[in-house]
């Protein structure tokens, strides 16, 4: 199990530094989705702007662990758990609530690139053969199913794979199998009334962590590389929004002074 504290560099990266670079895993996503957003955040701590904080959704997550937290105490399966067949209960571990916390979370030094990787889980359940299961917690609002088949969702599914990751190069036997607990609001009711009813489904997803060390790999290389990625390197295909609207934006700008200059100089 790793338990050593990592000398990591906290401030921006620089090619060749000594001390190791902390990663978080939504960083390792940042990467999948746009190497030059990465290179800028690490590099120059150019970051992308902020979305607003979903506030709801992190009320949901904080009331999930409580309420699956009851449940760990009495060494019982929630309900939910046995409507679905899951095979698990929730977990008893003396590192959880470490490894929940969004600044510390489950993490390992990856000696090939000396990245400290880490990430915060939301839950942690155990299965029958004795394995961890990763559980993450998802809410949302619409009229359909919810489910896990959209494109867009392959961040959820990375998501719990670097968990898996994480928790393996801890040292735990962590099963392929992981949940989504995923709280759907009901949209047919006839009012708001102070109250939103959920529908709540858990979701199997069968993990393969396999990308993580060849992905850790080519970061370290494009941090390296004083080259900044090129606009439009987007791993999820097409262009970049975030780096072709700064593009457009910096063209922009740059248009307007020279046509002021231009206008000064004749004057």
């Amino acid at each position: 199990m790793v338990n050593q504290q990592a000398k990591y560099q906290r401030s921006n990266y620089q090619p060749g530094q000594k001390a190791s670079y902390k990663i978080s895993r939504s960083k390792i996503e940042l990467f999948k989705q746009c190497k030059r957003c990465l290179w800028l955040d690490a590099r120059l701590h150019i970051v992308r702007p902020s979305s607003p904080p979903f506030n709801i959704n992190k009320a949901i997550d904080e009331l999930f662990k409580k309420e699956f937290d009851g449940y760990r105490i009495k060494g019982e399966p929630h309900p939910l758990m046995r409507e679905f067949s899951v095979d698990a209960i929730p977990m008893q571990h003396e590192q959880l609530d470490n490894w929940r916390q969004n600044f510390t979370g489950v993490a390992t030094l990856h000696k090939p690139t000396n990245l400290w990787v880490f990430g915060a889980i939301d839950d942690l359940w155990v299965n029958s053969q004795g394995q961890a299961v990763v559980v993450d917690y998802k809410a949302t609002a619409k009229s359909s199913e919810v489910g896990i088949e959209s494109e867009w969702q392959i961040s959820y599914k990375r998501q719990l794979e670097v968990y898996q990751w994480l928790l393996r190069q801890n040292g735990l036997d962590v099963s392929n199998l992981g949940y989504f607990v995923y709280a759907n609001v009901k949209l047919d009711k006839d009012g708001f009334y102070d109250k939103l009813d959920f529908k709540t489904k858990i979701i199997p997803y069968e993990g393969d962590d396999s990308w993580i060390e060849p992905t850790l790999l080519e970061i370290k290389k494009c941090l390296d590389d004083d080259r900044m990625p090129a606009v439009g390197s987007a791993a999820m295909g097409g262009v970049c929004e975030f780096c072709d609207y700064a593009k457009q934006r910096t063209e922009l700008t740059l248009k307007a002074i020279n046509q002021s200059n231009s206008g000064k100089k004749k004057n």
